[in-house]
């Protein structure tokens, strides 16, 4: 059973790297590979790591790769947190900067 998780998270390791590559000269097969390490993690029932979750647009799925086809800003206002905003259907991604203050 774990051994099927090993083998789709190499697969997705393998895509998004084969994706910030290609994304430059063939922004479409980009696309396509992200498409294809989404579907795969969705077959496993496995979440993708955090680093590649940031790379893909919440609302319209789409690769964003920041300084391409996404704008990334620290906004210091109330908390500090990151802002992404994908150039391809202009949602904002908030991500806090600190970790939540726990209470007792």
């Amino acid at each position: 059973m774990t051994s099927n998780k090993q083998i789709a998270l190499e697969r997705v390791h393998k895509l998004f790297g084969l994706a910030k590559e290609v994304m430059h000269e063939n922004p479409e097969r980009a696309q396509r590979y992200v498409q294809i390490a989404r579907r795969i993690a969705m077959r496993t029932r496995m979440r993708l790591p955090k680093e590649y979750r940031l790379l893909v647009c919440r609302q319209c799925k789409s690769f964003i790769l920041p300084g391409v086809n996404c704008r990334t800003r620290i906004q210091q206002r109330r908390e500090p947190h990151l802002v992404i905003t994908c150039y391809n259907c202009g949602h904002h991604s908030r991500i806090p900067l600190k970790g939540r203050n726990k209470q007792c």
